[in-house]
């Protein structure tokens, strides 16, 4: 810079924001190793650390929602490795790495092989859901696969003497870690199916680093487990512990004394469940039975009476509106027919011989020829007539013929 010029002026959130991009471009998903230093959890679930060498300290801060990734507890002295991205929190001014994945050292290698193993042993079908068996309800003699002097087998004992005394318990000591133990641990769960020695195995350990639990990563286990008549309880480690003997065994559970729980039933949760079994069939055979006693009680001589004149009523009243409306068209019919009875009767009557005699008429008819006589040419003197009136006759000589025109 020459004498006289003025350098460029930068508001602190201005220069803070250029670094945090240069930094956030230039160191997007890296791998830091180094030693934990400062380790801190927050009440609010997450983890803030430190990353030392020999000659630098880098800030960490791993957020709560990554930490289900983990299979180790993180601590003060532990040489880990750190995979995430460089950023700037503006309000300190000061760069961390927001940590999305911490393995430790030497784990990544491990891991990967893990995986692979993982895979190979998912394509012979060792982990197919098919395979696995259900648990007995109530098991009655456990037996555990783990080392005699652990402390898992010292909780799954205190469990079981607190919960359920009754279940007797064989333990098959094995070493849980070291060279030897896979093919100890195999062998004893073909012990235990060889001669049938339990309703339930429990195969398991304590929580330790994935170098403690890699028996229980290996094929003659994971082989063991799956080929296994007996129901097999996978118990190793912590819960955030999870190794390819938990994906071969019908059930995993999250610790030994979560193993123990599983296969032992509290004395007091059974009664308590033989009590709510008890007052559940008590309760539906009393409304069984309410139903049948109302359902009898319809049979009864006065419902059936009454049923039947409820059925009968509705018919007795179709029938009488029937009745009633035959009789009236009937009826009707009737006074019809007989009104045209009588139309008829009249005009037969009007049309009548004697009813036109009973005006005033009669009928004449040549006695002895018996033929109407119409007119008086028809006649003679001296012929006799029959003269027929509406009532009664007479007979006439006719006197004199008189021809005229009405």
């Amino acid at each position: 810079m020459e004498k006289g010029e003025t350098s460029a002026c930068y508001t602190v959130t201005e220069i803070t924001r250029a670094i945090r991009g240069l930094l956030e471009q230039n160191f997007y998903n890296i791998t830091v190793e180094g030693e934990i230093s400062n380790f801190r959890p927050s009440s609010t679930g997450h983890y803030y650390f430190s990353l030392k060498d020999e000659s630098a300290l880098l800030s960490v801060v791993m957020f709560k929602n990554r930490l289900s990734r983990l299979n180790f507890q993180p601590a003060d002295g532990q040489r880990v490795k750190a995979s995430g991205s460089i950023s700037v929190y503006p309000r300190r001014g000061n760069y961390q790495l927001i940590c999305e994945r911490l393995v430790r050292s030497g784990e990544g290698e491990l891991l990967a092989k893990l995986e692979e193993r993982k895979k190979r042993m998912a394509a012979l079908g060792l982990f197919d859901p098919e395979r696995k068996i259900p648990l007995p309800l109530f098991p009655s003699r456990v037996a555990v696969v783990t080392s005699p002097t652990g402390a898992a087998l010292r909780d799954i004992l205190h469990v079981l003497q607190r919960r359920s005394a009754g279940i007797d318990l064989i333990v098959l000591p094995a070493p849980v870690q070291g060279e030897q133990a896979a093919e100890i641990i195999a062998r004893r769960i073909r012990t235990a199916n060889d001669f049938r020695m339990a309703d339930v195995l429990i195969v398991g350990r304590g929580g330790g680093a994935l170098e403690d639990l890699l028996p229980f990563y290996e094929e003659a286990v994971v082989q063991a487990i799956a080929d296994s008549e007996i129901p097999v309880i996978s118990a190793v480690g912590h819960e955030i512990d999870f190794t390819l003997s938990d994906l071969a065994a019908d059930l995993r559970a999250p610790t030994p004394s979560a193993a123990a729980e599983l296969v032992s039933a509290s004395q007091i949760e059974l009664s308590r469940r033989v009590r709510e079994i008890k007052s559940g069939m008590i309760e539906q055979i009393l409304q069984k039975l309410e139903r049948a006693r109302m359902l009898a009680s319809q049979f009864s001589a006065e419902n059936l009476e009454r049923n039947v004149k409820i059925l009968v009523q509705p018919c007795y009243l179709r029938l009488d509106e029937a009745r009633d409306g035959l009789l009236a068209g009937v009826q009707a019919l009737i006074l019809q027919r007989r009104h045209s009875l009588e139309l008829l009767a009249n005009a037969v009557q009007s049309y009548s011989p004697l009813a036109i005699l009973g005006r005033g008429y009669a009928v004449v008819t040549h006695e002895p020829s018996g033929r109407v006589v119409s007119a008086s040419s028809q006649v003679a003197s001296a012929d006799p007539l029959h003269i027929r009136f509406s009532k009664g006759a007479v007979r006439a000589t006719v006197k004199e013929t008189i021809d005229e025109e009405l």
